[in-house]
């Protein structure tokens, strides 16, 4: 049986890790505002900040020429800043919440070290956002959303700041320290990839995004903007960008994360 969202931090806020990018700041503020305002229970959400990382010691890797973003490694640093108890969530600062987070912390199960939406996704494109390279690999966007059993004795001796800042992109994004089986699975609709998931007009609701994930550049990057997604009827007939703007309007400027 699963914890209740109450008991996944010993009746703390639920714990959501956001990958910070200098660049995209407005894409954290968008998707902290769309998680806090749609979800039912407490949560706390906290940026995952490479330059503070490295001044507290616990992040010394140089930066390879196949990262494109500030958050590729410190992602996995993220059951360590847990204290490696309960749960806690991870997302790119590119997500778009569009349901209760609630939801997605009810399918939290101890069976596994980790939970994701098991991609099987090869991108389009040759280039990511400002012009890095776009590599394709197993498991692909498999750790843009993870639900981590910090306490899980596996994640517990891998993940340590020693090994996130040493070990390789293959090892950490694969989940190469767990066996297959202890890589659980969520529905695509968390995870949803603009451009590639579909809306099936048979079952909107069983595949209706749930969390929208602009992986390909969102409506924040003004020449790249992601693909049209539209579904079968209204109310169901949406462009991305909107949603997104829906929730980005109402953000004061301010020089605060939080």
């Amino acid at each position: 049986m699963s914890p209740t969202p109450s008991q996944l931090a010993g009746g703390e806020p639920f714990r959501v890790f956001v990958g910070y990018d200098s660049r995209e700041d407005i894409a954290y503020r968008v998707c902290r505002r769309s998680l806090l305002r749609r979800s039912s229970i407490p949560v706390d959400v906290i940026p995952i900040v490479q330059q503070e990382l490295r001044e507290a010691g616990l992040y010394w890797r140089e930066r390879g020429p196949t990262e494109s973003t500030e958050f590729s490694f410190t992602r996995f640093l993220t059951p360590h800043l847990a204290g490696y108890r309960g749960w806690a969530l991870f997302v790119d600062c590119d997500f778009l919440f569009v349901a209760d987070v609630a939801e997605l912390a009810r399918l939290a199960d101890p069976r596994y070290a980790v939970l994701c939406v098991h991609h099987d996704y090869t991108p389009r494109e040759s280039t990511k956002m400002d012009g890095a390279v776009q590599t394709a690999y197993p498991r692909k966007n498999w750790s843009s959303m993870v639900l981590f059993n910090c306490g899980h004795p596996k994640n517990r001796a891998a993940l340590t700041p020693e090994a996130v800042s040493t070990q390789t992109g293959a090892y950490l994004h694969r989940f190469m320290w767990l066996d297959d089986g202890e890589v659980g699975e969520v529905p695509f609709v968390w995870n949803f990839l603009v451009g590639h998931n579909k809306v099936d007009p048979a079952d909107e609701a069983g595949t209706a995004p749930r969390a929208i994930h602009y992986t390909s550049g969102g409506p924040w990057r003004r020449r790249r903007r992601s693909p049209r997604m539209t579904m079968s009827r209204p109310p169901y007939q949406w462009h991305p960008p909107c949603r997104w703007t829906r929730d980005r309007d109402p953000i004061a400027s301010s020089s605060s994360l939080s």
